[in-house]
């Protein structure tokens, strides 16, 4: 069961509500979200494009922008190594476009997830040599690539890192960090630390590959296509919004006014690749949100990396003829419902897994799934965090008989910083707090599990899951107009997600089953007011029934089915404004429901 914990954060909201021309509830769901004072809650709310950090903030952005201008103006052959997630496709696409918008000579590489796992390494920088190359840049990865950048430098050729991920560091004897850069002419990550102050210098540094890669464009178009730099920008707008979304960044900062202002261009996109991907999964025309491009959307391009090649996205976005990218976007939804198979499958044996090893007892679950398609580890592994609230690492056996894995984390455990203090178990390893790859010898997993145990200091309490809700707000005091203000908080996502409340004293009193799957919950009830009011719960129907049944006995359930109940309980939920047949109604999800006996 979960904990509920209601935000207490302080704030004049009368004042910044009369200030903003909002609601008071309003201000205090956007104070929850760490915005503070009535400067910032207007540009979280209303933040346009002039207000984005400047690029030439990001450390050696100015360096690297020279450099690629001289290289292109010399007519040096460049290649593009990106990588083979939505972000690397996206990062990609960018720079591929700015530079040929900039007159380069350009190609593009994306690894191929099995064949040379992530990011550029050093057979990649070879072929470059091989094949004339003068300058890498990359995309979405590169600061954990240190060998592969040296022997690209070796080779004489130049090379620019761009990417997010964090420093690779090793620990001295007292504990402090030395950090470690790749040998590039220049590297442009907003977690490249200041060798003056030790700190960060960009304002917001949780920005995703693609947005490091469309700054640099900002100012290569600046330098070298000024006329045309508004316009390319502006068209590649919907890359950074879907990478941003599709790796999880949060939703807060520049990151939201670009994911809101590039989905709006993504609905009206000229790019005959994306939009064939929005026809073929009935989103065109529509308005477009964080959920289209994080569950529709991403999951098509992703599909390609993870069952085919990565390439065959990249190719769609630079198609130009609509009845081939109608065939393409096609292929990619195919390759994506493959996948939802796939997973399904190792989802259930990896709970089999958990179930018969008895890993809930671990505070960091390690799981060997041999047979499984090894791009699918991650999935896997965010699905059994979702359910066991702990972080996992999902690992599965390669063709060349090593073991090859991903991890996800959970709030209280960086998981990158934790696999650093067990370097040793891992062939290569890379990530960030939340999420992780690697590679070991196959031997080494029991090894790896004791260890991952050993150094965890994760306690009882940090496992529980824990549902933030904005405030305790009863349901009769939502109007129509209250419900639609909360659109303005969108997009929702990461560290931005929708506003929930909690209500005491709420009676069911029937329910119905709705659904394929039977996991919509229909129920009707009423509150403190005595206000009739629908309420609508996304959850299986047995896990439903079991709960409801053992708090408060198999009678209540076959009352409330019966349609007259009167159960006694607390829940958490967000309003809704149903609109059916032009006649319009409030409704309330029901996001957590605590039964009382």
């Amino acid at each position: 069961m979960a904990k509920w914990m209601v935000y207490q954060k302080r704030e004049d909201f009368r004042a910044i509500a009369q200030e903003c021309g909002i609601s008071p509830v309003l201000a205090r769901v956007i104070r929850n979200r760490d915005v503070i004072g009535a400067g910032e809650t207007m540009r979280f709310l209303d933040g346009r494009l002039e207000d984005l950090h400047d690029p030439r903030l990001l450390p050696d952005m100015e360096r690297a922008v020279e450099i690629l201008a001289g290289k292109i103006l010399e007519g040096v052959p460049i290649r593009v190594i990106g990588d083979y997630d939505v972000d690397g496709i996206c990062a990609s696409y960018i720079l591929l476009r700015t530079l040929a918008a900039c007159g380069a000579r350009a190609d593009v590489v994306l690894p191929d997830r099995v064949r040379d796992g992530y990011g550029m390494n050093p057979q990649m920088a070879r072929d470059a040599a091989e094949d004339g190359i003068g300058l890498i840049l990359t995309c979405d990865n590169g600061i954990a690539a240190a060998e592969a950048v040296r022997t690209a430098k070796e080779a004489g050729i130049c090379v620019i890192v761009t990417d997010h991920h964090e420093v690779p560091f090793e620990e001295d004897d007292r504990g402090e960090k030395n950090w470690i850069l790749p040998p590039a002419d220049a590297v442009v990550d907003p977690k490249v630390r200041s060798a003056v102050s030790g700190e960060m210098d960009y304002p917001y540094t949780d920005i995703c590959g693609a947005v490091v890669a469309w700054k640099l464009a900002d100012l290569l178009l600046e330098k070298l296509q000024p006329d045309q730099r508004t316009r390319v920008l502006q068209d590649l707008l919907p890359f950074c919004a879907l990478a941003t979304v599709c790796d999880v960044m949060p939703l807060l900062d520049e990151n939201r006014i670009l994911v809101r202002e590039g989905l709006a261009g993504a609905a009206v996109t000229s790019n005959v690749g994306l939009r064939s991907l929005l026809i073929v999964n009935g989103l065109e025309g529509k308005k477009l949100s964080a959920y289209h491009a994080g569950f529709v959307i991403g999951p098509c391009l992703n599909a390609t990396g993870r069952l085919d090649s990565a390439e065959r996205a990249l190719a769609l976005f630079l198609e130009e003829d609509p009845s081939a990218a109608l065939r393409s976007a096609q292929k990619l939804r195919e390759l994506n419902d493959s996948r939802k198979s796939l997973t399904e499958q190792g989802v259930e044996a990896a709970m089999t897994q958990v179930r018969e090893q008895g890993l809930m007892k671990k505070r960091v679950m390690v799981i060997y799934l041999p047979d499984c398609h090894e791009s699918l580890a991650g999935i896997i592994a965010g699905r059994i965090r979702e359910r066991c609230s702990r972080p996992v690492f999902v690992l599965t056996r390669t063709e060349q008989g090593t073991v090859k894995g991903s991890g996800r984390s959970i709030d209280a455990y960086d998981m990158f910083a934790s696999m650093t203090a067990v370097r040793d178990c891992f062939i290569q390893f890379g990530g960030h707090k939340m999420a992780a790859g690697l590679s070991m010898r196959e031997e080494d997993i029991p090894v790896l599990q004791a260890r991952l145990e050993e150094e965890c200091t994760l306690r009882e309490e940090d496992l529980t899951d824990v549902l933030h809700i904005d405030m305790e707000l009863p349901p009769y005091l939502w109007t129509m107009e209250m419900t639609e203000e909360l659109d303005r908080l969108e997009p929702f996502g990461m560290a931005n997600p929708r506003p929930v409340f909690a209500a005491r004293d709420i009676r069911l009193h029937s329910l119905r089953v709705l659904g394929k799957g039977r996991n919509v919950l229909r129920m009707e009830a009423s509150d403190t007011s005595g206000r009739r009011m629908t309420l609508i719960r996304f959850q299986e129907e047995a896990v439903f029934r079991e709960s409801l049944v053992s708090a408060a006995g198999s009678r209540t359930w076959d009352t409330l089915c019966a349609g007259y109940a009167d159960l006694p309980v607390r829940m958490v939920y967000y309003p809704e404004i149903n609109d059916y047949r032009g006649r319009r109604s409030m409704q309330y999800i029901a996001k957590d429901i605590h039964f009382r006996a």
